[in-house]
Parts: C-alpha cells; structure tokens; sequence
C-alpha cells in the first residue's frame, strides 16, 4: 500500500508530468509520420520497393519529395532494375527529373539498349531529353533538309554546266546514347548533310547525271561519315524531290559580259577626257603663243620710233617698209578671195 502511494505521488509530481508531456509529444509524433508517411512505406513495400519510415523522414528534412523517389523506385522494381534511393535522392537534388530518368531506364532495359542510371542522370542534366533520346534510338526520327521552319525550302546548287538543281531531302537518324552528352545537335547533322549534298551536286559534269541518278548524292554523302561527333547516327538519306532552277552559268557569264562592257565604256570615257583635257591645254598653249606673238609685234611701233629718234631710220625707209606691208596685205586678200562660179550653160 505504501508503494502505491509512493508511485501516485510520483506520477502526480513535476516528474511525472514533465514524463507523461514527453510521452504525449512522442506519441503525437509518431502519428503524424505514421500519417503522413505510412501510405508511402506501405505502397512501397507491397510493391517490393522497400523503403524504411526514417528514410522518408530523412528526405522530408532534406527537401526531397518522397513521393516521387518511391513512385520512381517502385517503377524500377517493377521492371527489373534496382536503383537505391539515395542515389534517386542525389539526382532530385541536382534538380533532375527522377520519373523521366527512370522511365527512360525502363524502355532502354525493354529495347535492350544498354544504359546505365548514371548515364541516364548525366544526359538529363545536361539538358537533353532522356526518354526522347532513347525512343529516338529505338525508332529513328526523320529531319528535313533544310528545314522549313529556318525560312528555306530547298538546297540550291550548280553542277559544272551551270545548270541550278533545288533538292528536298529527308535525313533519318537514331540517337547515339554514348555520344549524347558533348555531341552536336540536329542543326550540325542539317548543316553537314546540305554541305555534302551541294558537293556533291558540284562535282557532277551536268545536271542530268544528277537527274537520272538522285541516289548518287545520297551514296556520296553517306560515304563522308557526316555524324561524327555528333550525338545522332545516320541511318539513311533520302532525296524526296529534285527540281531544275536557273541557269545560273549563262547568267554569271551575261553578267561577267556587261560588266566588261562597262569597263570597256569608262576606258574609253577616261580616254576621251583625257584627250578632251588635251585639247583644251593645246589650246591654252596656242592662245599663250597668240599672245606673246602680238607682245612682240608691239614692240615693232617703239622699236621704229626709237630708230627715228637715234637717225638709224629715214623717212623714205620707213615708207618702204609700208609699201611693203600695203603689197604684202593685198596679195594676201587676193588670196583669201574665192574664185567666181562658172556661169551655167544655157541649154
């Protein structure tokens, strides 16, 4: 009786309800992961992906969604391949898609394409689409050359008689899942077939060899191995259309004709101003001539009369002399005049 007494005390004292607090709080706690988390750990285990109430917890406090690492794990038990949650964990943390990865998983192990989960996680955070990646290995995308959406809609090239040919091909790739992550893109693959295809119409002796034989550009292509270093595998190249353009060598050679026409037009032009130039300096020379010609003649009247004045000249010399002049401008008159016109014989 005495020991129950003391017991009463003691649960009534402040211990034992600092201890029935404790209990209620711990109680309280467990019903709410019991609540929160049991759903998870139950689906979890039925479905033979175990993960353990603390595990769930841990992600809880370390901002991971449980749901997704066990919907995820479950998916992966389901289809045969294990995948432990921590390292499920790690990708959610470097902000990857862990449902997308594993799915991707799945129909690499269903295809039999080998694929690890750290290959999956490195192609998802490097930003390429997983899934996409490994559906397009399983079945092959067809691209456009060139695509439509860039704003062309055929590739234009000249064979060696200057004949323009537009062509339309269709590219037909899978994914290289090991070449993924560093590889080049769609727009490389594009890039490289329309630089072969332009080749190789190049290289052609005329147009209609490429005309009966489109397949010759296909076969030439594949030959330069165009997807290395690139994260796709050609599968095929197909030509879907094939159309004759202009005739681009006449044209350039028209072209070529009339700018050495115009160049011809500015040499002679050059000449002509140069020879116009010349003209017009012969003629400044000859009026400078003019000029200093009546200079001198002027000086003839002070030269004369500078003679008067020394007695050098007479008066009868100086007559003479313009007698001379008089005969001198007559006869020159005589010679300037135009003979008369016969007169017209009366008939």
């Amino acid at each position: 009786m005495t020991a129950l007494v003391a017991e009463t005390e003691i649960w009534s004292g402040p211990l034992g309800v600092t201890l029935l607090l404790a209990a209620a709080v711990a109680a309280l706690i467990v019903l709410i992961i019991i609540f929160k988390y049991g759903f998870l750990y139950i689906q979890a285990t039925l479905s033979g992906a175990h993960v353990a109430i603390l595990q769930l917890v841990g992600m809880s406090l370390r901002k991971v969604t449980p749901h997704v690492i066990v919907n995820a794990r479950i998916m992966a038990m389901k289809a045969g391949i294990s995948v432990p949650t921590d390292r499920l964990e790690a990708h959610f943390l470097a902000k990857g898609t862990v449902i997308r990865v594993v799915t991707a998983l799945i129909a690499a192990n269903k295809a039999r394409i080998s694929l690890s989960f750290d290959q999956a996680a490195a192609i998802d955070l490097a930003g390429r689409d997983v899934l996409d990646a490994v559906q397009t290995s399983v079945r092959p995308k067809v691209i456009d050359c060139p695509d439509p959406k860039k704003g062309r809609e055929t590739l234009d090239a000249v064979a060696k008689d200057g004949i323009q040919l537009k062509v339309k091909a269709r590219v037909t790739v899978r994914t290289n899942l090991e070449r993924l992550v560093g590889g080049a893109t769609e727009e490389t693959i594009v890039a490289r077939v329309g630089e072969g295809i332009v080749s190789s119409i190049g290289s052609a002796d005329t147009y209609k060899v490429v005309l009966e034989n489109p397949d010759r550009i296909s076969k030439g292509v594949l030959q330069k191995g165009l997807d290395s270093q690139t994260a796709f595998e050609i599968v095929s190249i197909d030509i879907a259309d094939v159309d004759v353009g202009d005739n681009v060598g006449a044209r350039l050679r028209g072209d070529q004709a009339e700018a050495d026409k115009r160049m011809a037009q500015a040499e002679a032009e050059k000449r002509r101003a140069l020879a116009v130039a010349r003209e017009q300096e012969m003629k400044a020379l000859d009026q400078e001539n003019r000029a200093q010609v009546t200079l001198a003649e002027a000086d003839i009247p002070k030269a004369i009369a500078e003679a008067f004045r020394s007695g050098r000249l007479g008066i009868m010399d100086y007559y003479g002399l313009r007698n001379l002049q008089a005969d001198t401008e007559m006869r020159a008159s005589i010679a300037q005049t135009k003979p008369a016109p016969p007169p017209e014989q009366k008939q």
